[in-house]
């Protein structure tokens, strides 16, 4: 174990030897700015920071101390202190040597606000919004006044313009009242409480505090470029930062996810949707200096609305945290330590006002937070927790001391000293957060939230985020589109319609064509917004049109990342057991989930019904699970019924003889499926069925009911075609009602393989 802990700093002594001898030949050759200077900086500050992070992370710690402890020891504080020559050598003070890793951490600063924001949950925020608010604002007034007061007492010494004075006492307040949501949020998770009622609160507040911290700094650093205390230019800069945060949230929450979905969808190059992101980033960030504020806040508020975007795949995603976490932040925390001078606090009079600094920062962001988490109604062990996890300052104090160091608001003293209470804050705060949050209890509401949110997280239809919609010119297609639109109307979800009829020449039949599936959905969508679910206002729809051969039209929509494909076309069935040849096509290009709507009996005449009533043959399984979700689903987004019917053979009794105490076999997913209907408030009527063909059983429910659709969860069977099965076959092909197979998301094996 100790060997593991301490392998990850293994190579940092080496790399710096190897490093210090290179750069002190290299020192020799050149005195302007090195290439081979600013790649070796990078190495190290990597090297020494990710290993240190890691060290950290494995006792309990954010990574970003480890990064922050690299920089303190690869400068001044301890490396410098121990070997000047080489300290000096490997990190000159040159102007141009300085300004290339500096230009790197500049950018560093905004993608880590681009990072930040897109971990900003404004839904959480919504849903504790009030509480949240009232906790922040208390949160906010108590450590910025402290921090206030502490600036109009500052000696002169430790100001680099004594006679602005005002701005570093409006910085001071604000550096101590920020807390860090990154840091915040990481405890909260590794503890499995960002659901539980407090951890929203707290994460929400840790949000609404981010956010108007970067405001104020936004104006502190307007203020500051003055000089003095011009109400003009503050008021265009307040005024510019509500404008901006105004159109930013509507018509720019709009525009963002529309560029990223064309990115996704028509760009080739490779990661394009990446690009996009960053672009959006960068003229964001230009857009808030322009309005004279810091380009920090256009980055933060584009990564809220990148975050928001669903058309952000996962892999986008990760992809874009990996190269800020393992590149970026090391470079900028790692320069931030090596800025920060600890040798300093040799002096007994620094040493103690850093002391000073800590405790009023601790005390007053600590008190400010309880009081407001007792005003906001919390319970006395509520208000401890959240008390404690507000009290750490982590990457957001960092890049708050950065900024006024960069525009001359903090001197290099004062820099050094709020690093350290940066510092020593954000390692107190894990063990203090843990130990208030593991003695809070869970009440039986919260406890019943959780179980649904947990049940959801496993769900199929709470987990969709991009449909895919692929129709001709039929009445199935119309039913397929008004289904699907009953799903994407409950959650609000982005649909692509994708017309693959026939390739007419009248381009102008094709639009029409286009247009009327669109407006099929919305309509469904509309349905839903009638009975008082889901969100319809927000219901994207765009419709394509088919430019070439089916299968690689469909495998071109495939690599677009969409998570449900749902087909209506006119023909379902084939002779001999077979899907005709166009739906195996599609289904052959398409390794997702899959869909296929069949409209029969009076859906053939209205394929847009007011209401559904349908059958749920169940089994047990997670594909017959997932069928009975998506019935849920559509009987939950309008008026109708739904029945679930499990059928017992003689094979499933025999099992059941060696079952233990508790519920019989056919009892127990009865029962599942009546606990997935009431998690929804919908009501079901569940028939078992004893020693019968599951198709003849489930047909002879067909004939005897009001039942108008059948929903199946099936899985692809291996074979040389598209097949679900016999019972699946016999159910599409002998039903008189309208039917719906939902597929597993598993990928067609080649006949060869064996199972």
């Amino acid at each position: 174990m100790q060997w593991s802990l301490l392998r990850p700093v293994g190579l940092a002594p080496a790399a710096l030897v190897l490093t210090t001898m290179a750069a002190s030949a290299e020192g020799g050759k050149s005195a302007g700015p090195s290439e081979f200077l600013l790649v070796t900086q990078i190495v190290l500050l990597i090297a020494v920071g990710r290993g240190l992070g890691e060290i950290m992370q494995r006792i309990g710690q954010p990574s970003v101390i480890g990064e922050l402890l690299a920089g303190i020891i690869l400068g001044p504080s301890l490396f410098g202190w121990i070997w000047p020559e080489a300290q000096a050598t490997i990190f000159p003070k040159t102007p141009e040597q300085k300004a290339m890793l500096d230009g790197i951490a500049q950018v560093g600063i905004l993608l880590l606000l681009l990072l930040t924001g897109m971990e900003t949950d404004l839904k959480l925020v919504r849903k504790v919004g009030k509480a949240a608010i009232a906790i922040s604002i208390a949160g906010i007034l108590v450590p910025f006044a402290c921090g206030f007061a502490l600036g109009a007492f500052l000696p002169d010494a430790l100001l680099p313009k004594p006679e602005q004075r005002l701005v570093a006492s409006l910085f001071m307040g604000t550096a101590l009242s920020i807390s860090s949501v990154k840091i915040v949020a990481v405890v909260v998770r590794e503890m499995n409480f960002m659901r539980r009622n407090v951890g929203q609160i707290i994460v929400a507040t840790a949000v609404i505090d981010d956010t108007i911290g970067w405001i104020i700094i936004a104006v502190i650093f307007s203020l500051a470029s003055q000089g003095t205390l011009d109400v003009a230019s503050v008021a265009k800069a307040v005024l510019g930062t509500l404008a901006f945060l105004a159109v930013s949230f509507t018509i720019g929450r709009r525009l963002v996810f529309h560029l990223i979905r064309w990115a996704n969808d028509n760009l080739v190059s490779t990661a394009a949707v990446i690009t996009v992101i960053l672009l959006l980033m960068g003229v964001m960030a230009l857009i808030t200096h322009a309005i004279g504020v810091h380009t920090v806040l256009g980055a933060f508020v584009a990564g809220i609305l990148v975050g928001e975007s669903p058309i952000l795949t996962r892999q986008i995603d990760e992809r874009l945290r990996g190269l800020i976490s393992s590149f970026f932040m090391p470079v900028f925390f790692g320069l931030a330590g090596l800025s920060a001078d600890l040798s300093v606090l040799r002096d007994p009079g620094l040493l103690m006002l850093t002391g000073l600094l800590v405790v009023i920062a601790s005390v007053g962001k600590f008190g400010g937070a309880f009081v407001g988490g007792t005003l906001g109604g919390l319970s006395t062990g509520e208000s401890l927790a959240l008390a404690s996890g507000m009290n750490a300052r982590g990457s957001t104090e960092v890049i708050i001391a950065t900024i006024g160091l960069s525009i001359g608001v903090l001197s290099q003293n004062l820099f050094t000293m709020i690093v350290t209470m940066a510092i020593v804050t954000t390692m107190a705060m894990p063990p203090m957060l843990r130990a208030a949050l593991a003695k809070l209890p869970m009440n039986k509401d919260e406890k019943d939230r959780l179980e649904r949110e947990e049940f959801e997280k496993r769900g199929f239809v709470a987990n969709l985020e991009r449909p895919l919609l692929a129709v001709d010119e039929s009445v199935n297609a119309t039913f397929a589109s008004h289904i699907m639109g009953l799903i994407a109307g409950m959650r609000g979800l982005p649909i692509t319609v994708l017309h693959i009829g026939k390739r007419a020449k009248d381009q102008e039949k094709i639009r029409d064509e286009e247009e009327s599936h669109e407006a099929v959905v919305k309509k469904a969508a509309e349905t839903v917004s009638a009975h008082g679910d889901g969100d319809a206002g927000s219901v994207d729809v765009v419709t394509r049109a088919r430019r070439a051969e089916l299968g690689e039209t469909i495998a071109d929509e495939a690599r677009k990342g969409f998570d449900l494909l749902v087909v209506g076309v006119d023909k379902v069935a084939a002779s001999k057991d077979r899907f005709d040849r166009k739906i195996e096509d599609i289904a052959a290009k398409f390794e997702g989930p899959l869909a296929i709507a069949a409209a029969k009996g009076k859906h053939l005449k209205q394929p847009m019904p007011e209401g559904l009533n349908i059958l749920v043959p169940v089994s047990g399984s997670s594909v017959s699970r997932r069928g009975a979700e998506v019935a849920v689903a559509l009987t939950q987004a309008g008026s109708g019924s739904m029945r679930v019917i499990y059928v017992a053979t003689t094979r499933d009794k025999g099992a059941q003889r060696g079952a233990s105490r508790g519920l019989s076999q056919e009892a127990g997913i009865l029962k599942d499926a009546s606990d997935l209907a009431a998690r929804y408030d919908v009501d079901i009527t569940t028939t078992l069925r004893v020693n019968r063909a599951p198709e003849a059983a489930i047909l002879r429910e067909i004939d005897t009911t009001d039942v108008d659709l059948v929903v199946m969860g099936v899985d692809r069977i291996q074979a040389d075609h598209l097949s679900f099965g016999g019972v699946a076959d016999a159910v599409l092909r002998q039903s008189k009602v309208s039917v719906l197979l939902v597929s597993s998301g598993e990928a067609r094996r080649a006949p060869s393989e064996k199972d």
